[in-house]
């Protein structure tokens, strides 16, 4: 069960394998605080579905690849628990929902937006 445990991970989001140091977005009142942020410093958000393997393959793929700590402000959301912040990210910057999904916010504006096997880090260093 390892094996597929290192390909797929497990259903908790909260290993401590993932060199991400992600703030949890937990609160409507959060997407203000991105889009403030996204002024000075681009802001990344990971929309995880935790009941999906295939959303677990692209978030550990990601995080195995992602090496932009110190460029962006990396945000990840449990679309499950919290599907009122997915719904109203969605809206807010005017994308279509998707599960998994990363979005790229500069400037208050969704600029990049990708989701399932397109999730890809060496294509969002190339969007910075």
């Amino acid at each position: 069960m390892s094996v597929f445990n290192s390909i797929f991970g497990t259903s908790d989001n909260n290993s401590n394998s993932s060199k991400i140091n992600w703030v949890q977005l937990t609160d409507l009142g959060q997407l203000n605080e991105i889009s403030q942020l996204s002024n000075e410093k681009p802001v990344v958000i990971f929309k995880h579905s935790t009941r999906c393997s295939i959303s677990r393959m692209a978030l550990k793929l990601f995080e195995n690849e992602f090496d932009l700590s110190d460029k962006v402000t990396p945000y990840f959301l449990d679309l499950i628990t919290f599907w009122d912040i997915s719904n109203e990210i969605a809206s807010r910057f005017e994308v279509v929902h998707q599960s998994p999904q990363l979005l790229l916010i500069i400037g208050g504006k969704s600029v990049y937006d990708v989701s399932h096997s397109a999730i890809d880090a060496d294509e969002l260093k190339s969007k910075i």
